[in-house]
């Protein structure tokens, strides 16, 4: 008897439908999915209107990986919890719960539509029923669970990241607050909640009329149905037939909605994170061949990639990079996000006026004209994109690293900056420091061959490089080489190579800035002039590896020279350091004690991810490191970063190394500040004095830590390979 009930256990799809009703029904359905697909096909059109219009934006035989690591992404959910975990498990329930009603409702409408109909086989009852019922409720529950926390997060505990107001507008503008996006917002959790809720009222009712008894996990169901004892038949069958026409039209309305509203986010967020390009910070792109005779970078929106484009829309308005974003931490006009979605504006102003044959046409055409529609008009201007913004970025990409989609804010800031480098819209200071760089080869303006004489207060001769064969061929770099607290590291990093017997070598004036920040700054043409100079120069010489101690040349030399046809090994000095001491080739004295703590280069870990090095140095010099709580991944930027290091800072602002010693004096007792970037040296070294701080902490480069923890020396060592 119980397995026949069991057997039987099932419910109506259609509960007392007339003909008529299912016809209607199966209409609005169908015209909610060509709603829903013509919402799907207006942004790719969109994306296509970018320079070069391909989509997808990646060799078709790469598309399966693509998707399948995009899927990862997005099922892991690592991109979203990180750094804020109750938004995570909250965004977690949401999706998981919203994804497992949907494709209940996918299994539900094939076994009525398609496996009934067709074959005769209904597989809606029995133990699959209950099974399918038990999910449902579950994960019904998780989502109404998941969109609480959200609404909570969002009216009491209200994150600053959350704040649409935008620095780089005046409270009296139109576009200050943006207040829209918070109702879509609001609207986009309450209907999903109301969907939620009514698929559980609708449950109840069906309950109160069918067996009232608890089963399994309907709590939701059941709570209503004990609401509803004493309800009669007639009156609880009218408000079944009333909550399945307001649930189901709700929630095919949304579906439609989907490619129109906030929840857009639930496609364009897979795309962008399959589609991403993981070396886009660390690499950015060239010019390409066919674009040399045009105008560099992004001036319109015509001028974007199609990937950019997307991007553009894939922004989930989370506020990770607002958040992260160092300018915008110290008052300067710029919000990462706010950038994208002000692009996204325009980009959709532009498009908005095409009509279903351009949509269409656009798809069957495969390519779009990217002229039309206002994409040629520029992305600048009052009530558009303001270039102070743009110049305000220190190019750090903090904002790129923890986008849970992926976007790329900085690589496209970059971009902007190209256009207006090339047009002469910039820092009247940094102009005159590129036309420096581009007589001198360097940023200090020195003769070139200045560029070694740091060496000379040094009591051994250095190798050129040029002449004769080395197994490291050192980097400097400009900081290192002119300014005069860089070049005591410098030389403190030469008499450690030296008496632990490294064969190595410089290449004194053959040497050109390296060109990182120059890039950084918008200035393609100097960048590939530098580079090519430093290649030429390289190539000529018989080495191994190469070395620096600054970050900045790092990236460039490892990562953007390959681009170029240059592709060498090139470690920062802290991994040679960290080889050097557990090999035991530096003695040391004994242990330092001090308490420390130790700033993250941007270009070093973020950029490079090379974290751990000067960590392990500290630990064997037997200093005490303590984290600030911003640190690895999350470090917080010293403001020299593209190119701000030569472009002067508005009066009465705080500087955000400043800002970075404040948070390390939040440290008892902390003695020293340690770095591993010759600009790192000059920017906190200065940060200390102007803020007063000078006889509560100093600063130290890894390399003097090991000079000064090293024993005395006792004889030269012959010249061995660093390997």
């Amino acid at each position: 008897m119980v397995l026949a009930l069991a057997s039987s256990e099932t419910r109506p799809v259609f509960w007392h439908f007339t003909v008529g009703l299912r016809i209607t029904w199966y209409v609005l359905a169908v015209t909610s999915v060509l709603v829903f697909a013509y919402g799907v096909a207006r942004p790719i059109v969109k994306w296509r209107r970018g320079h070069g219009g391909s989509w997808p934006p990646v060799p078709w035989p790469e598309v399966p990986g693509r998707l399948v690591n995009g899927l990862k992404l997005l099922f892991s959910h690592v991109t979203i919890s990180r750094r804020d975990r109750v938004a995570g498990w909250g965004h977690r329930a949401i999706f998981f719960g919203f994804m497992i009603l949907f494709a209940g409702t996918v299994v539900l409408g094939f076994d009525t539509d398609f496996t009934t109909p067709v074959f005769g086989w209904n597989y809606f009852h029995g133990p699959f029923y209950l099974a399918y019922k038990e999910a449902l409720n579950v994960f019904g529950t998780a989502l109404v669970l998941g969109l609480l926390v959200m609404m909570v997060r969002r009216a009491v505990i209200r994150p600053a990241k959350l704040n649409y107001a935008r620095p780089d507008r005046q409270a009296d503008e139109p576009q200050f607050n943006r207040r829209v996006y918070s109702i879509g917002d609001w609207v986009f959790v309450g209907v999903l909640l109301v969907i939620a809720l009514t698929g559980f009222l609708l449950e109840g009712v069906r309950i109160a009329m069918d067996h009232p008894g608890y089963a399994g996990t309907q709590f939701g169901g059941w709570l209503v149905a004990q609401l509803l004892t004493g309800v009669s038949y007639g009156t609880l069958g009218g408000l079944r037939h009333g909550l399945w026409w307001f649930h189901g039209l709700l929630a095919i309305t949304f579906v439609s909605s989907i490619p129109y509203t906030k929840a857009t986010h639930m496609l364009t967020s897979y795309l962008s994170l399959s589609f991403r390009n993981p070396t886009a910070a660390r690499r950015l792109a060239p010019i390409p061949p066919e674009r040399a005779d045009e105008k560099a970078g992004y001036g319109s929106l015509a001028d974007f990639s199609p990937l950019h484009l997307m991007h553009l829309d894939a922004c989930t308005k989370c506020g990770r990079c607002h958040e992260a974003c160092p300018a915008n931490a110290s008052g300067r006009p710029l919000s990462p996000r706010d950038v994208i979605l002000e692009l996204r504006e325009q980009a959709n102003a532009a498009f908005s006026g095409t009509s279903v044959g351009g949509v269409l046409g656009g798809l069957l055409a495969g390519q779009a004209n990217g002229n039309g529609n206002g994409f040629s008009e520029s992305v600048f201007g009052v009530g558009r994109v303001h270039e102070e913004t743009i110049w305000a970025c220190t190019q750090c990409n903090a904002c790129v690293e923890i986008c849970p989609v992926g976007i790329e804010q900085a690589p496209i800031i970059n971009q902007l900056r190209r256009r207006l480098t090339e047009e002469g819209e910039l820092d009247s200071l940094l102009q005159s420091t590129l036309q420096t760089i581009h007589k001198s080869g360097n940023s200090f303006g020195e003769n070139r061959r200045r560029r070694g004489r740091w060496t000379r207060e040094l009591d051994f001769e250095i190798k050129d490089a040029r002449k004769e064969p080395v197994d490291l061929l050192w980097f400097v770099g400009d900081y290192a080489s002119f300014d005069p607290r860089s070049q005591e590291v410098t030389r403190s990093l030469a008499r450690i190579l030296h008496r632990a017997g490294i064969d190595f070598g410089i290449l004194f004036d053959g040497e050109r800035n390296a060109g990182n920040d120059v890039r950084r700054v918008g200035e393609e043409g100097l960048f590939e002039a530098l580079a090519q100079e430093n290649i030429e120069a390289i190539s000529a010489c018989e080495f191994n590896r190469i070395l620096t101690s600054d970050p900045h040349s790092l990236n460039t030399l490892r990562n953007e020279y390959p681009q170029l046809g240059a592709e060498w090994t090139v470690v920062h000095h802290t991994e040679l350091l960290r080889e050097l001491l557990q090999a035991g080739r530096l003695p040391l004295a004994g242990p330092l004690s001090y308490r420390v703590t130790y700033h993250d280069p941007c270009h070093l870990g973020r950029l490079n991810g090379e974290y751990d090095n000067p960590r392990a140095i500290m630990e064997l010099l037997g200093c005490n490191l303590v984290e600030m709580r911003r640190c690895r991944d999350n470090s917080f930027c010293c403001g020299a970063g593209g190119g701000r290091i030569w472009i002067p800072e508005a009066p009465g602002k705080e500087r955000m190394s400043e800002i970075r010693i404040r948070e390390a004096l939040e440290i008892p007792g902390v003695e020293l500040f340690v770095v591993a970037c010759p600009k790192d040296v000059t920017m906190y070294e200065d940060a200390i004095k102007t803020s007063g701080n000078s006889e509560r902490i100093r600063l130290r480069e890894v390399t003097e830590l090991v000079e000064e923890a090293m024993a005395p020396q006792e004889a030269a060592a012959e010249p061995v390979p660093a390997g």
